[in-house]
């Protein structure tokens, strides 16, 4: 009963970080949050602040929220 929820979970979360574009804000495992200023196929390259920018593997990612969601709550 317990594995089904969190199996699913799982997939949602795999399908974020797949889905994740230019502009998209993330949280990487770390903590850190920022704005997704470059994809390519395992990393992703994440502005934290004005001029600093890091390389983070895609898989560190902890959650992904889209332009469009972040626009539509404010």
């Amino acid at each position: 009963l317990l594995i089904r929820p969190q199996q699913k979970r799982m997939k949602e979360h795999q399908a974020k970080i797949t889905a994740v574009k230019k502009g998209d804000t993330v949280v990487t495992g770390g903590g850190l949050v920022g704005k997704v200023t470059k994809v390519e196929d395992q990393h992703v390259e994440v502005e934290l602040a004005p001029q600093v920018r890091v390389r983070a593997i895609k898989a560190t990612l902890s959650d992904v929220q889209s332009v469009t969601l972040a626009k539509a709550n404010d």
